[in-house]
């Protein structure tokens, strides 16, 4: 018995032995399956993005940024890039120390992985996870370097396989002696210093091999936010921040206890060794560096160029402070996100320690985080850097009704609790206890430009709410459609054919069923209604859409779209139908603006610039701005020989001098004088057209400015993606876009009127203050009549109803003998029923 029992109990364990063997094996099989499976996946993402893929071998031509400097026309300074470094930092001559504390906060797997840090995603997963948010990153050293030279700042899937691939080709192709000493002079460290080497110049006024512990230790902590942990900023915060990277140095026994104390008791001093910066305009300081880059190459950065824009200081800070907030006051209309962070107040008991954690949220757009450290029922008290509690009152909360989908919102708040609590890391805007404001980092983004219409100069840019943030600049890089205000220049094409302000058109829906079409179109009006018969004055003012797409089809598409290029726009950018007359275009807001100086200036092409001079080391002036200058005043032929064609109206007027003053000189030569592209009687009837724009139609909010010189007109795109105005007197030219840059509505009733007119009226309100009224000029041959409302035509003596209309001399309209809806209008051509 005994025997056949341990025969039994020998096979049962074979057996069971057997099962797991089999189940190991499948589970081996799936493995190797899924990492095979996995790999197949990389292959191919791989082969998808190749094409995409920078040459990484471009990096070792990469020098280091040394003294180019950006001013403003005016003489201050806008940037400073490489200040105070002479040659580049090789990596033999970064300390030791420098080296192990950029790893300690930044990588400290740097030398261990092979560009990405499996181990340190996984981690950073983990902690996020426990953490309820975004708290660490994973981006290894070498990631960065890949995203900072190689990629752009959208955040999605294919950005984030690219940095990986590229970091892998750089792993490849490069050391990572090289890799790393790439990083540590090309990172951004605050006060416009751009690498270690510059860093250590312009806060210590020091060479690298003459720092101690505790100032490496301060450069290595400024990259999580260089605007405001630098010590010269703020002192306090980068105390705070050096404590941090000496205790990961610490941990890493990178340096000893005596060390450390040593370090953490120095005290923090630090001042300017360089210039300060006077002028915010960072997005103009990137487009100077690439246009320097790409004319004179790498040694732009060593060979002391001063370069002169022309851009104007003054304006240039009114349009950072109006678009920032426009764009405030939109995001606020559209509620409450939540809170950016929750943080345990327990954990955090002294300023200091608050300082720290706030530490960990960067300055955006001048909105700085704050802790809310108490709620009361109609009240909440705050703490923010640098001005200690702050107790935000009731009206300053009650704004911040939930969001919800689709950019709607929920009922109004009830009380504080309703909106915050205890721990919350809010935003704030202020810089008194008094004036400090609870906002939010908009999710939307915003473009604004301004021009001078006489030569394209551009005087003031700003490409979105933070450089810093995103260095996408929407002014030049971003294609939006323009919607209503691409108008006009359906307009002028009408006007050159004969059509006038008076002219009738219908507004009634219409089917455009053509010939090659899937299916048919059927524009819209705005709120579905009609008005019947309209004059184009009422038709441009009130922006009717369906007035605009009957004009381009009686015009003819072809026709149209090759006049609307003489503004400058690529015949590629514009539809081959008739969507065009929406304004369904694809066109950057500088192109915008630069079309509609020609309505500011009398009908002259000018191409924008953004660079008047620029100088060597030695003050010797390399390149001087020669624009073309529009000149409204001068002995100019006006019969339309600009419409015969450039060449023409260049031959006509080949030997003609300017003598009319212009920016100090007295004489213009003939090759600087812009070409005429429209009569200047026609640029004038739409600028006054769309000075009824603002009087009474869907500009009407920038009547605030109590201007008459001004005109301009709003833009809107289906489904409210896009919220343009464009506006204008004969001084200035702006343009202001409101969107997202994932493209999606704005939301219900957001419209140029009510979304972009804000921050333009914010900005020309300063633009303008106190300079004389300066409307566009009234050339010869305009004349003014009384016409009928209703017909158009030249109303008769006994016509109570009769108003004043301006039209081209020679152009007039028939008198009032209208016998009916086929009468001599060219819009209905007797076999087309007007309703």
């Amino acid at each position: 018995m005994l025997a056949q029992y341990r025969l039994s109990n020998k096979l049962e364990r074979f057996a069971v032995f057997k099962r797991y063997l089999v189940l190991i094996s499948r589970i081996c099989v799936v493995l190797v399956g899924a990492i095979a499976l996995i790999a197949f996946a990389n292959v191919c993402a791989y082969v998808y993005l190749k094409p995409a893929l920078p040459d990484v071998d471009s990096l070792r031509d990469v020098k280091l940024q040394v003294p180019l400097r950006v001013y403003t026309r005016d003489g201050k300074l806008i940037a400073a890039i490489g200040e105070q470094r002479r040659i580049p930092v090789r990596y033999e001559q970064l300390p030791k120390r420098l080296i192990q504390a950029f790893l300690a906060t930044e990588d400290d797997r740097f030398f261990r992985h092979h560009g990405v840090d499996w181990q340190g995603i996984l981690r950073a997963a983990v902690a996020n996870a426990r953490a309820g948010g975004i708290r660490q990153g994973a981006s290894t050293i070498t990631m960065q370097v890949a995203r900072d030279m190689f990629l752009t700042p959208r955040r999605d899937m294919k950005r984030k396989m690219s940095e990986i691939y590229i970091s892998l080709l750089m792993e490849s192709s490069f050391t990572k002696e090289e890799i790393f000493s790439l990083y540590v002079n090309k990172i951004f460290l605050g006060q416009r210093s751009y690498g270690v080497g510059a860093a250590a110049e312009v806060y210590f006024g020091k060479t690298l091999d003459q720092l101690t512990v505790a100032e490496m230790a301060t450069l290595a902590g400024i990259p999580t936010a260089p605007s405001v942990v630098n010590p010269v900023a703020n002192a306090d915060a980068a105390t705070v921040r050096r404590t941090h990277v000496l205790g990961r140095m610490l941990e890493l026994n990178y340096i000893t206890q005596a060390e450390y104390n040593e370090a953490k008791n120095s005290p923090m001093e630090s001042r300017l060794h360089g210039s300060s910066i006077e002028a915010d305009a960072p997005y103009v300081a990137e487009m100077v560096r690439n246009e320097m880059q790409a004319k004179y190459g790498d040694d732009v950065y060593t060979a002391g160029y001063k370069v002169f824009t022309t851009i104007d200081s003054r304006l240039q800070a009114a349009a950072t402070a109006a678009l920032r907030t426009g764009l405030l006051e939109y995001d606020r209309r559209h509620g409450y996100r939540g809170a950016t962070a929750t943080v345990d107040l327990s954990k955090l008991p002294t300023p200091e320690e608050l300082d720290g954690q706030l530490d960990e949220f960067p300055v955006v757009g001048g909105l700085r985080a704050a802790i809310v450290e108490k709620v009361e029922a109609k009240s909440a008290t705050i703490y923010v850097r640098d001005l200690g509690e702050v107790t935000l009152p009731w009206e300053k909360l009650s704004w911040a009704r939930r969001q919800l989908p689709d950019e709607k919102t929920d009922k109004w708040p009830i009380q504080a609790s309703d909106i915050l609590t205890r721990g919350d890391v809010i935003y704030t805007v202020g810089r008194t206890p008094e004036s400090v404001l609870f906002v939010q980092v908009p999710e939307a983004q915003s473009a604004l430009v301004s021009v001078d219409p006489r030569d394209g100069a551009v005087v003031a840019l700003v490409g979105g709410f933070d450089y810093f943030q995103s260095k996408y600049n929407r002014v030049t890089q971003a294609r939006r459609q323009p919607g209503s205000g691409f108008k006009p220049f359906v307009y002028a094409a009408a006007f050159d054919k004969g059509y006038t302000p008076a002219s009738i058109v219908l507004d009634a829906p219409i089917v455009i069923d053509e010939t090659g079409t899937e299916q048919a179109w059927r524009p819209k009006e705005f709120e579905n209604k009609f008005e019947g018969p309209v004059r184009l004055r009422e038709a441009l003012t009130f922006s009717r859409n369906l007035v605009s797409v009957r004009l381009m089809r009686a015009l003819g598409g072809d026709y149209t779209r090759n006049y609307v290029t003489r503004f400058g726009f690529d015949k590629s950018q514009l539809p081959n139908d008739l969507t065009l007359a929406l304004g369904t275009a694809e066109l950057s807001p500088l192109q915008v603006a630069i079309g509609y100086s020609a309505f500011a200036n009398g009908g002259y092409k000018v191409t924008s610039y953004t660079i008047d001079r620029i100088e060597d080391a030695a003050g010797m002036v390399l390149q001087q701005a020669s624009p073309a200058v529009a000149c409204f005043e001068c002995d100019r032929p006006s019969d339309g020989s600009a419409t015969k064609g450039p060449a023409s109206a260049a031959a006509g007027r080949a030997s003609q001098l300017d003598e009319a003053p212009h920016d100090g000189k007295t004489v213009i030569s003939a090759k600087n004088l812009a070409p005429q592209i429209i009569r200047p009687q026609i640029a004038y009837l739409l600028a006054d057209m769309m000075k009824d724009v603002i009087r009474r139609g869907t500009g009407v909010r920038a009547r605030s400015l109590n201007r008459d010189d001004i005109a301009g007109k709003t833009g809107t795109t289906n489904d409210a993606h896009d919220a343009w105005f464009n506006g204008f007197n004969a001084d200035l030219v702006t343009t202001v876009w409101i969107g997202f840059d994932q493209d999606r509505s704005l939301g219900e009733g957001e419209q140029g009127g009510r979304t972009a007119i804000p921050a333009w009226t914010y900005y020309m309100h300063e633009a303008l203050a106190g300079v004389p009224r300066h409307g566009v000029p009234v050339p010869d041959g305009i004349v003014t009549v009384r016409i009928s409302p209703e017909t158009g035509l030249l109303a008769s003596a006994d016509n109570p109803n009769g108003i004043m209309e301006k039209f081209i001399e020679g152009n007039l309209p028939k008198a009032e003998q209208y016998e009916g809806p086929n009468g001599s209008n060219p819009m209905n051509d007797g076999d087309k029923p007007l309703f």
